[in-house]
């Protein structure tokens, strides 16, 4: 079973090397190989996603990613930038979906910026279309026009879906929603966009295959404010890729900090990209102030998604809330009473708790 390994810049060497160690110390015969991605592969080969790293991506079982870019690469043109590499990845891969769960861990409770009674017990997981809407739709650009009797500048973005890519991503919604509570919440902007209407169309044409599903919609905007309101009510939301790239950072905060959450982005055979949901943080870079717990869950996704490894997966996310037991927290979750620590020994307790 083949790992590629994306570090990345910013804060992403630290993080992945603690996930390594745990991965490792299953002892599963895993073959890992990194490569260059963001900015890191911009410096070395001029270019975000060199042509070696895809290769590499295509070769392996699993993709297991840091994070990329920084202010340091904000003055290169648009192309060059580091984090045009993360929608070429995934479209490279075929990465059509998306899954973010905010999990609040009891011990960090009071860590959220929501009341402890309205977020304890939340457990919810995003699903997001990853490859398709407005993020890859064409005509886009920026061009000349007269618009209004005016000679200006015009942005040009695509929302466009079709229905094809709907009814795959609706399948994996429905699908995840049978492993958990059998409740699944559709997201769409159905009073405004065309887009949305077929969205929600296919969504109703594929509820009676999944009987066993409770199907309900909700407009994006209403969905912003429930999150907030009572995000209890959610066991599982599926949506496009631009509602569902602002609710899911949306949701993370519930949780307390975006450093405590993993993710996963699969394609039609199960393979996947699997990184924590947070930034590269190039402040704290090297200063082994990152919280890893994002990245070592990450990887628990991977074991549980690609390699089918429900076992080992559990071993993880039990390791990791037996952590927090014992009071240790890093610097983005830390609370008084409870023990500051640094990325390195974050990832020796957890081994110790494996």
């Amino acid at each position: 079973m083949k790992i590629c390994v994306l570090p990345g810049d910013g804060i992403g060497p630290e993080i992945i090397a603690q996930a390594l160690r745990v991965l490792k110390a299953l002892d599963l015969k895993f073959e890992t190989e990194e490569a260059l991605l963001g900015g890191c592969a911009v410096d070395a080969a001029g270019d975000p996603f060199p042509e070696a790293t895809q290769k590499l991506a295509l070769a392996a079982d699993a993709v297991l990613l840091g994070a990329v870019g920084g202010p340091k690469w904000d003055v290169l043109s648009r192309e060059l930038r580091p984090e045009r590499c993360l929608l070429g990845i995934r479209k490279r891969l075929g990465l059509f979906a998306n899954l973010r769960p905010a999990v609040l861990y009891p011990e960090l409770a009071n860590a959220s910026t929501l009341k402890p009674e309205v977020v304890s017990g939340l457990d919810l997981l995003i699903v997001r279309e990853l490859t398709g809407d407005i993020y890859f739709g064409q005509p886009r650009g920026i061009e000349a026009r007269r618009v209004d009797g005016v000679e200006q500048r015009v942005g040009v973005n695509t929302m466009i879906y079709g229905e094809n890519e709907i009814r795959r991503i609706g399948k994996a919604a429905f699908e995840a929603a049978q492993k958990r509570r059998r409740k699944l919440c559709s997201v769409d902007k159905i009073n405004v966009l065309e887009t949305t209407q077929l969205w929600r169309d296919v969504m109703n044409e594929l509820a009676p295959e999944y009987p066993d599903v409770e199907l309900t919609h909700m407009l994006v905007d209403n969905a912003a404010m429930q999150l907030v309101r009572a995000p209890k009510q959610f066991d599982v939301v599926v949506t496009g890729n631009m509602f569902g790239d602002i609710l899911s950072d949306e949701a993370s905060m519930l949780t307390g900090s975006i450093g405590m959450l993993p993710s996963a982005s699969l394609d039609e055979t199960g393979k996947g990209l699997f990184e924590p949901c947070h930034g590269s943080a190039p402040d704290i870079a090297g200063r082994n102030l990152a919280n890893p717990l994002a990245t070592i869950l990450s990887v628990a996704m991977m074991l549980r998604y690609t390699f089918a490894l429900e076992e080992a997966a559990q071993r993880i996310e039990n390791a990791v809330k037996n952590v927090l037991r014992q009071g240790l927290r890093t610097s983005d979750i830390y609370e008084p009473g409870t023990t500051k620590t640094g990325t390195k020994q974050m990832g020796d307790a957890v081994l110790a708790a494996l």
